[in-house]
């Protein structure tokens, strides 16, 4: 029963990413959200409205901080993860050699 379940909710999920992959408009089209005039206006003003010579680090830092804000504090987040799971497994197998050698 947990398995069809399982497999139920597994199939919903397949049919709404891909139903949600059909709509996105095809790659490099002028339609997508992603060619605006926020684009433009970054490339024409960005230099003169932050100061900085370098308009990529410009962006990054200025017009997008929180964003890149939140993308390093996931980044962060998963870092510590693996680095406390590493440490616990380390911890465990230090202890099973000692019961070994005990």
């Amino acid at each position: 029963m947990k398995k069809l379940f399982t497999l139920i909710i597994l199939g919903g999920l397949l049919i709404v990413l891909l139903s949600s992959i059909a709509e996105l408009p095809p790659i490099g089209e002028k339609t997508n959200p992603s060619y605006n005039e926020i684009a433009e206006y970054y490339i024409s003003e960005g230099a003169e409205d932050t100061g900085s010579t370098n308009l990529i680090a410009a962006i990054i830092t200025d017009y997008r901080a929180f964003d890149t804000l939140g993308e390093t504090t996931v980044l962060f987040t998963g870092i510590a993860a693996v680095v406390s799971l590493i440490g616990v497994f380390h911890h465990r197998k230090s202890d099973k050699e000692e019961e070994h050698h005990g």
